[in-house]
């Protein structure tokens, strides 16, 4: 790893965001401090962590920075402070519960070198508890604004594994060219957490930005780590994140076209959240997300005047199955809608 922020800057900057991370975080530095590929630095940022989990980073670790927030800037915002103070060419997010493999950073650094037309990549994600189980080759983003992992729950057999475009890729271990992450604005810091990712790829998509999915950069992830799996924090912002996005993103006539969709879901979600006793947190998430409609449409505003892209090839890139979003829990014990799978371990 690289260390001092002298020496010559390294090809790619690893941020590890960290928030009471004491469980997991040695494990995840342990597994940077293994790689195969050198040229890169680790920097720490660190929520305000009350658990010590920070504290003696810089000497356990040889090379690790830590940047230490007095307060708890949320996943967006903090990433963001992270990536203007990175050196690299390429920007590599990797949760504090996520594990790669040794080969992980060389197999990244060697699909950017060899597919320069591609800006960012996703990493194939497994279950931390049980490998065998996928937890995402990239993300799947519906007509109706729902985003999903794509082949969450299924076996190595069957999930994808040859190289291949994918829409946008899941920040609990992705990498960005940092010219092109900076350009687009990073994440959108008024999301905090939750969707801030697919909304980051839906800006890079219509800026002309491309995706490729690196089967063999594979990562262990436990997931929710911070929040808890569909918690009501979890289950407001990724409620209230989902319309924010369709607003801003959906470029021109597909808005329109697909806005029936996206209030049909909607609809599902406020139905689905109340009977399972989350009735508070998903309706103030749709009246927050109303309330602060001005803000999403300024941001559409800008964001659709740097589009790059025909609304043709954008409509190609979503998925157009007409039940696809709420079929998801076949592959689990119980019902859960799609973009309530996006839900993950964030800071």
């Amino acid at each position: 790893m690289n260390s001092a922020p002298s020496d010559p800057p390294p090809l790619v900057s690893v941020i590890v965001l960290n928030w009471n991370g004491a469980a997991y975080l040695p494990r995840c530095l342990d597994a940077l401090a293994g790689q195969t590929f050198s040229d890169f630095e680790v920097l720490v940022l660190d929520n305000a962590s009350t658990d010590h989990s920070a504290d003696g980073l810089e000497e356990r670790w040889a090379g690790v920075r830590v940047v230490r927030f007095e307060r708890n800037l949320g996943f967006a915002a903090a990433n963001n402070r992270g990536a203007e103070l990175a050196r690299g060419r390429w920007l590599v997010f990797l949760n504090n519960d996520a594990f790669p493999r040794q080969d992980w950073l060389e197999n990244l650094a060697a699909a950017a070198n060899t597919a320069p037309q591609y800006s960012f990549f996703a990493s194939r994600l497994v279950y931390a508890s049980n490998p065998e189980r996928t937890q995402a080759t990239g993300d799947v983003v519906h007509v109706s604004g729902c985003a999903w992992p794509r082949d969450q729950g299924l076996s190595d057999k069957q999930a994808h594994l040859e190289k291949e475009e994918v829409f946008s890729a899941c920040a609990a271990a992705a990498m960005y060219d940092r010219a092109a992450f900076l350009q687009a604005g990073g994440f959108d810091e008024h999301f905090a957490s939750h969707l801030e990712d697919v909304d980051l790829g839906f800006r890079l998509r219509l800026g002309g930005h491309r995706c490729l999915y690196v089967p063999d950069a594979v990562v262990a992830h436990l997931g929710s780590a911070s929040y808890g799996l569909e918690s009501a924090r979890a289950v407001y912002q990724v409620q209230r994140n989902l319309i924010w996005m369709y607003l801003a993103d959906m470029p021109g006539r597909l808005f329109w076209k697909y806005l029936p969709a996206h209030v049909f879901a909607n609809l599902v979600f406020l139905v689905y959240y109340t009977l399972r006793g989350q009735g508070r947190a998903v309706w103030r998430a749709k009246l927050d997300a109303l309330r602060g409609l001005g803000y999403a449409i300024r941001r559409r505003k800008a964001i659709q005047s740097q589009r790059r892209v025909t609304i043709e090839e954008m409509d190609r890139l979503l998925d157009h199955g007409l039940i696809s979003p709420y079929l998801l829990g076949r592959r689990s014990a119980r019902f859960r809608p799609a973009a309530c799978s996006i839900i993950r371990q964030q800071e």
